[in-house]
């Protein structure tokens, strides 16, 4: 078996290489927003241009910052998970059928 830590170091694993392939709705939207963005691009010129690549650049920053925030708290809550159902028993009622020592 690998080492899933070092496998993950060396970028032999990346949870970011999914595909909406499957999801014809975000795939579609996808493409709307493809198509849009190109379309003012042409369409627009000088400061209106200048500043819908701006938003457009911001709202990137933003999307990257929350997707990137969004995968640090799914990954504690992950390990949360996994250490209290590795390091703890205890529980909210005793179990009367067990021996106590």
């Amino acid at each position: 078996m690998t080492n899933f830590i070092e496998e993950f170091y060396y970028s032999n694993i990346d949870p970011q290489a999914r595909s909406f392939e499957q999801n014809k709705k975000v795939q579609h939207d996808m493409q709307t927003l493809t198509e849009s963005e190109d379309f003012l691009t042409d369409k627009l010129s000088g400061e209106e241009k200048k500043r819908f690549i701006q938003y457009v650049d911001a709202w990137a920053s933003v999307d990257g910052e929350s997707t990137l925030d969004s995968f640090i708290t799914g990954f504690r809550l992950g390990a949360q998970f996994t250490f209290d159902t590795f390091a703890t028993t205890k529980a909210p009622y005793v179990d009367y059928l067990k021996d106590e020592q």
